[in-house]
């Protein structure tokens, strides 16, 4: 057989793994065909001769004392012996000692031969999955980018992803997109599982709002660099999103930044996101003031935060113009979602008889035409 030593370098350099993993990869399938074609009840150890290179199996068996239960129970037996029977091959020997007997694989012929060869496929592309599992199990909510392999009856698109093959569900897609054989496209990595029916399984995702975080990293420098923070996001996949954004560096303009001269940076994000609306938004740490900003475009009198038994914010009542209502609801209650989403609080809004005159500012309604106009607006 060749030298294991030598075998275990090709193999970590051709997989890209680690010689140590390998050679313990190795030693293990030694271990599995030594109790598949001698005895499956023996315990058996791989050790490597440093000499020769070439892996050696010992069979371990403990010496106990005469009367040990174990002796008598057909499982166990193999892998102990009585004091007086190993006495007969070293007569130095004390309980709890261990006697190794050395054992050649390639005397047991052909069949051991093949049984290796089995065991050493199977354990190296066991470590090879769990390396790539490890890889990608890292790599949640991470950007990565393929080529579209395989589209199903499903309509689940299957991506070539550098070394393994990911699929996007339909229901990770965004609303009317469709792909074809040789596309390639961006999505983040959503979940990573591992089974031994069909190994390695990486979903994507292009609907959660990491998807839209990982695209404005990519095209705003001042995120990528940290001299802006994506605070929070929150998306209604193809139609609008709202982002929370916040500087780091007083000089940097956190939404001016992220959404680039005449719009160019957030129109490229929003061009691969289908077309979705983005809404940046700064952040604010006072929950008022976060609020009021998160529901724009409505232009808000009042925000009163409703905080629950334990102290925690529950619910923002929000109080504004009639005439703003819609807005602040938006087409198909999206802007109130979203605001809810982001603010993580239950939203109620509240009308008044005020109005807003062409300049967006506030102004009381007038007794008579102007106060019954604004309760029909």
């Amino acid at each position: 057989m060749e030298k294991i030593l030598d075998i275990a370098e090709a193999i970590a350099h051709e997989k890209g793994l680690s010689q140590e993993s390998v050679l313990t990869a190795l030693k293990t399938a030694f271990v599995q065909t030594a109790k598949r074609v001698i005895n499956h009840r023996f315990a058996f150890e791989a050790q490597i001769d440093k000499q020769s290179k070439k892996v050696k199996i010992i069979q371990i068996i403990t010496v106990v004392a005469d009367d040990d239960a174990r002796l008598l129970d057909e499982e166990s037996a193999p892998a102990y012996m009585s004091i007086t029977e190993a006495r007969e091959y070293d007569d130095q020997v004390d309980l709890d000692d261990q006697l190794q007997i050395d054992h050649n694989i390639e005397d047991y012929g052909r069949t051991a031969a093949s049984q290796l060869h089995r065991e050493i496929e199977y354990h190296i592309q066991r470590l090879v999955e769990d390396e790539l599992f490890n890889k990608y199990k890292s790599k949640i909510g991470v950007l990565v980018s393929g080529r579209v392999t395989r589209v199903d009856n499903q309509n689940a698109t299957y991506i070539e992803v550098d070394e393994v093959r990911a699929v996007l569900p339909m229901k990770n897609r965004i609303k009317g997109e469709t792909f074809k054989v040789g596309d390639h496209i961006k999505a983040v990595v959503r979940r990573v599982g591992m089974d031994k029916e069909n190994g390695i399984q990486i979903e994507l995702s292009r609907t959660s709002p990491k998807f839209l975080e990982e695209l404005l990293a990519l095209e705003v420098p001042e995120i990528a660099d940290g001299a802006v923070i994506i605070e929070k996001s929150a998306r209604i996949p193809g139609e609008r999103a709202k982002v929370a954004l916040i500087s780091t560096h007083p000089q940097v303009d956190a939404v001016g930044a992220t959404v680039g001269v005449r719009g160019v940076r957030i129109n490229a994000v929003s061009q691969e996101l289908i077309g979705e609306n983005i809404d940046c938004i700064e952040y604010s740490s006072i929950a008022e003031l976060f609020v009021s900003r998160v529901m724009s475009p409505a232009i808000i009198s009042h925000v009163e935060i409703v905080k629950n038994e334990q102290g925690e914010n529950e619910k923002a009542i929000i109080t504004l113009p009639a005439d703003q209502k819609s807005k602040a609801i938006g087409k198909s209650g999206i802007n109130i979602r979203l605001a809810s989403m982001l603010t993580g609080l239950q939203i109620e809004l509240n009308e008044t008889n005020e109005k807003t005159n062409e300049n967006g500012q506030i102004e009381e309604a007038k007794d008579g035409v102007d106060a019954l106009q604004a309760l029909f607006n």
